[in-house]
């Protein structure tokens, strides 16, 4: 059978799509761009249609200011309107296409769109009644001024459509700015989802590879920010389950051969006297003995490893004294430790190293690192047993002068059914200090293990002191100001 290529095995979408997460992102960026696009463009328009009609009214203005300017040099010059000459006010007017009304004072009309003068006013076509000619177009007024008084006004018409001539080139070129923004904020709204939800895609397609038994699947993503953490965890996951997997693989491998050859060996002799082929001696009888007791240590370690897992929940917790505990381990296994023709000694903290933990708990675990010193220390060698603390931690150090543990498998020590090279040949099914560490760990402590090959090994138990919170409680309440009455 034929595996696929990882990629599909994963699950992986293709590099130029996206999911419906990405869709969805995609869209909801699209109708913000859309939306801030054609609030931005109708805001152009606008202000450029008003800003257009502002400089053309504005222009207008100005030439109503030179008619006038004209006006009143005529007025001046003859000294009235009757025989004013209007014709250099008249040919401004006409420079800038407009329409010219001149009036008095009165309002009389003095000189229309027909250039004739009126003394009486309202005569003469396409002139109204308030002093405007008739038009659609724009218009623009200013006062004839002579010599500080207003003598009559100018009224100008320009033609239609005169004040939006530049209002296409103007919409033309913000349709274009639209157009263009518009783009780029889709084509940026397509990168940054893009950005977004491949990280997304790509660890979700590494799940559905590792759900379906790829254990060599990882994401594997560099993205910015929390997307990047996110992948970089999800990586550490599938490293923590791939290592459980193969913990449990290789505990299954360890418990199947610690278990094979005392079994086989049982068999071989129970199958010698069931067929006669041996006598059922003491000696025989002994020997088998043995084995079956090797398999009920070997099978009571692996219940203590899963109730030391388990330990957390079945905690009973008290403050416990453990220089006290540490004398209690010690006397009981003194007789083991000297039996392996081990010295033994205890140097106690002078006070009290009070925690809060399960008193049998720790003793099970300070008589697992006696008992390991027991087994790979040498007759002769010595264990020395030291209780102290620091401000936060009470620790407890089993310290031996025996062969040591060589710098490549110190790292390996606390794991289950771990055993090294010199271990193999003094027995011992590789349990005991992965209990202690089981143990110590519920209580919120760690342990840890020194040693140099040739002078010895130093375990140390720290846990978390019960005093060390006592006294930051009265060293906050001594702080703390005092209210008298």
């Amino acid at each position: 059978m034929t595996r696929e290529p990882r990629s599909q095995r994963a699950g992986e979408r293709p590099s130029g799509g996206l999911g419906p997460l990405g869709r969805r992102l995609f869209a909801a960026f699209a109708v913000v761009a859309l939306a801030s696009v054609a609030l931005l463009t109708a805001a152009a328009l606008v202000g450029a249609d008003r800003g257009i009609s502002s400089a053309h009214q504005a222009d207008r203005q100005r030439t109503a200011s030179r008619v006038a300017a004209a006006a009143a040099d005529a007025y001046r010059t003859a000294g009235g309107w009757s025989a004013a000459d209007l014709s250099a006010a008249r040919s401004v007017a006409a420079g800038a296409g407009a329409v010219l009304t001149v009036r008095n004072a009165d309002g009389e009309m003095m000189s229309g769109d027909d250039g004739a003068e009126n003394d009486h006013g309202m005569s003469g076509s396409g002139r109204g009644r308030h002093g405007q000619s008739a038009g659609s177009g724009p218009g623009a007024s200013a006062p004839v001024v002579v010599d500080g008084h207003t003598v009559g006004s100018v009224y100008l018409v320009f033609p239609a459509g005169s004040g939006s001539a530049g209002l296409p080139i103007a919409w033309g070129w913000v349709a274009a700015a639209a157009a263009g923004a518009l783009a780029l904020a889709l084509g940026v709204s397509w990168f940054v989802t893009r950005r977004l939800t491949a990280p997304v895609v790509r660890v979700a397609a590494t799940a559905r590879a590792l759900a379906a038994g790829d254990r060599t699947a990882r994401a594997r993503v560099d993205a910015p920010g929390e997307l990047g953490d996110l992948a970089h965890a999800f990586d550490a996951m599938a490293d923590d389950v791939g290592h459980a997997e193969q913990a449990r693989h290789r505990l299954a491998a360890d418990v199947a051969h610690e278990l094979r050859t005392p079994l086989a060996s049982l068999q071989a002799g129970l199958e010698e006297l069931r067929d006669g082929y041996a006598d059922p001696s003491a000696q025989r009888l002994a020997s088998l003995h043995d084995q079956a007791l090797r398999l009920g240590r070997i099978i009571d370690d692996l219940g203590e490893l899963a109730e030391a897992e388990s330990a957390r929940l079945s905690l009973h917790l008290a403050e416990v004294d453990v220089t006290a505990l540490a004398r209690a381990a010690v006397a009981e296994r003194e007789a083991e430790l000297r039996t392996a023709g081990l010295t033994v000694r205890i140097v106690p903290d002078p006070a009290p190293l009070l925690v809060r933990a399960d008193a049998d708990r720790l003793h099970q675990a300070l008589g697992n690192l006696l008992s390991n010193a027991a087994r790979h220390c040498r007759p002769g060698d010595s264990v020395t047993v030291t209780t102290s603390s620091t401000p936060a931690e009470a620790l407890v150090e089993v310290a031996d002068t025996g062969p040591g543990i060589p710098g490549d498998e110190l790292p390996h020590v606390f794991e289950r059914l771990w055993r090294g090279a010199h271990a193999r040949t003094v027995g011992g099914s590789g349990i005991g200090l992965a209990v202690v560490k089981e143990l110590v760990t519920a209580h919120g402590g760690t342990v840890t293990a020194d040693s140099e090959p040739g002078r010895g090994t130093r375990m140390t138990l720290r846990l978390p002191r019960t005093g060390a919170r006592h006294e930051g409680a009265r060293r906050e309440a001594r702080a703390a100001p005092r209210v008298t009455s």
